[in-house]
């Protein structure tokens, strides 16, 4: 549980905390279960470089919940920036074969360009850390289930996205 008191600074005090939601490109399913566990890994190795506190971070097949807390001074444009730039290139060089199993024209990086992220306020802290922890529920379930495409035709939707998306 993280600390309930203010984070000081030279010039005030703050408990800022912040709820971001990635998705993948074309909101595929394509997070696997060793994949979460990479990501978590990668995102609260570089929220201790950006001077975060990472409060949670779970996931689905088609999305990343990430629970954190920050000072004022952070740019949160650029730390999100750097957080999908860092992730997107180190997840594409570790997970290449099971990503290209789904995304066959891989030249741009792995996370959708948009993003949601929301302050947490007054919500009660406890109930948010719940709500980010039970987000692997499906992931789990759905691991039992899911099926590859060794070589999707980009014809098949109609839209140029794999089959499964």
């Amino acid at each position: 549980m993280p600390k309930a008191s203010y984070i000081a600074r030279s010039r005030g005090v703050s408990r800022l905390y912040a709820h971001l939601v990635l998705t993948p490109k074309y909101q595929c399913k394509v997070i696997t279960i060793e994949m979460l566990e990479r990501l978590i890994a990668i995102v609260g190795d570089l929220c201790g470089k950006w001077q975060c506190e990472l409060i949670e971070c779970n996931g689905e097949p088609d999305h990343l919940h990430i629970l954190f807390r920050y000072a004022p001074q952070l740019q949160l444009s650029k730390f999100i920036d750097n957080l999908k730039s860092v992730s997107s290139r180190r997840i594409r060089s570790e997970f290449d074969s099971e990503l290209r199993k789904v995304y066959w024209n891989w030249d741009k990086g792995f996370w959708n360009d948009s993003y949601s992220i929301d302050s947490c306020g007054n919500a009660p802290l406890p109930i948010l850390i719940r709500y980010v922890e039970n987000q692997n529920n499906l992931l789990l379930r759905s691991a039992q289930s899911c099926s590859s495409h060794p070589d999707p035709d980009p014809s098949s939707t109609g839209r140029g996205f794999p089959p499964n998306c």
